[in-house]
């Protein structure tokens, strides 16, 4: 009986173990404050339906600008994560505007990302970037990265990884931002 217990004990030991490792395995993301002190780069860019997406013309919404590439497999994981936040009304406090949610593909062929996103049946706002000119001025590095930018137009947090953008954790993060009170198109709270 008591050899059974044991038995009993490290099975039990082991699927614990096996469901922190998955745990931690889909937990492969670094949120890190922007720092005060960096200026947020000026928004200025034409996706691929034609949208001119500029700073100005997003004040007053929060926006998630995200990093990525098609030969990125974490990048692909998380974009269908990142269209339901974007079609999600509700996302936020009732008298928020829904968070804007722009892709930022790095250095591939139009024809490439026109295909992914097809065939994945995505429809956001993707903006080109083939030569990095936006990656660098962003400081992105390492793929995906998601800046979370205030309805005042700051960058307010960095997410290097990969994430759930549907799920209750970027939720949360993106009310808060909502919450937080925006400056005017004009320049006055």
């Amino acid at each position: 009986m008591l050899k059974n217990g044991r038995r009993f004990f490290l099975r039990l030991c082991l699927a614990l173990l096996a469901c922190l490792a998955q745990s931690l395995a889909h937990a492969q993301f670094d949120k890190t404050p922007w720092l005060r002190t960096q200026a947020t780069p000026a928004i200025d860019m034409v996706d691929l339906h034609g949208h001119r997406w500029t700073s100005a013309a997003l004040k007053g919404r929060v926006v998630v600008l995200n990093f990525w590439a098609t030969w990125c497999g974490p990048c692909k994981e998380e974009m269908p994560s990142l269209q339901a936040l974007q079609k999600d009304p509700s996302q936020g406090p009732s008298d928020a505007s829904p968070a804007v949610v722009i892709g930022i593909n790095v250095k591939e062929m139009p024809s490439t990302v026109r295909r992914f996103l097809a065939a994945q049946h995505l429809d956001l706002p993707v903006v080109l970037d083939p030569q990095g000119d936006l990656t660098r001025q962003w400081g992105v590095r390492i793929y995906p990265t998601t800046v979370l930018i205030g309805a005042d137009g700051r960058a307010r947090w960095r997410v290097v990884g990969d994430l759930d953008w549907n799920g209750p954790i970027a939720r949360a993060w993106v009310k808060e931002l909502q919450a937080l009170p925006a400056i005017s198109k004009s320049g006055s709270k």
